[in-house]
């Protein structure tokens, strides 16, 4: 991140708007640097399966604990970022056929460029001591680089995507001269704990490759 908010509160959502924010109907092709996450692995329906749920409290539990060590340390102060996954599965379409049960994730959270290995790991020592016993076995620190990708803002239920995702995959992407290429990429702009489903904020996100 650069500019005179980085050096004062770096925050994802604020600082690339062209990635965190859009507009319902409107699907724009996007290039997204490369960013650095902390990340959980997991496979199986988000809305029961156990070990999506400690995901994301680790996850959750060692970014806030990964800025406290860099307001701490290092002087410097960013909001966590909202929470993001990338969901993938052998047939792709299992998603717009919300076969849940097929689904396999990496859960994210941005963390800005002055974070370091060695900072992460100091978090996830306190994590693991404190919160979530497993937390430094399930959470990794990496780069991810996603390129060019279409997106879109979303707004209702999760379990009512299937067809926007459908649209955007079958005539949108084809129309930009494009193909699918790697996961499915959603970003969570509400907190599902306190909005109405039916207000509930989400890019979908796919990653092309331009032919």
């Amino acid at each position: 991140m650069t500019g005179s908010r980085s050096a004062a509160n770096a925050d994802i959502k604020k600082d690339r708007r062209d990635l965190y924010s859009g507009k319902v109907g409107r699907f724009d092709l996007v290039q997204v640097p490369p960013m650095q996450f902390l990340m959980v692995d997991g496979r199986g329906d988000p809305s029961s399966a156990p070990e999506y749920r400690t995901a994301v409290e680790a996850l959750y539990a060692t970014s806030y604990a990964v800025r406290a060590a860099a307001r701490s340390e290092l002087g410097r102060v960013h909001t966590v970022g909202p929470l993001e996954g990338l969901w993938y599965a052998d047939d792709p379409r299992v998603f717009t056929a919300r076969d849940k049960a097929a689904w396999r994730w990496t859960m994210l959270i941005w963390q800005p460029d002055w974070i370091t290995p060695e900072l992460v790991s100091a978090a996830l020592e306190e994590v693991t001591t404190t919160r979530v016993p497993d937390a430094r076995e399930r959470v990794r620190f990496s780069r991810f680089a996603e390129g060019s990708a279409v997106q879109t803002l979303y707004v209702g239920p999760y379990d009512d995507e299937g067809p926007v995702i459908a649209r955007m995959h079958e005539e949108v992407i084809p129309a930009h001269g494009a193909v699918l290429s790697g996961h499915h990429h959603e970003i969570y702009l509400s907190d599902p704990r306190r909005v109405d489903p039916a207000r509930l904020k989400t890019i979908l996100r796919q990653p092309v490759r331009l032919t």
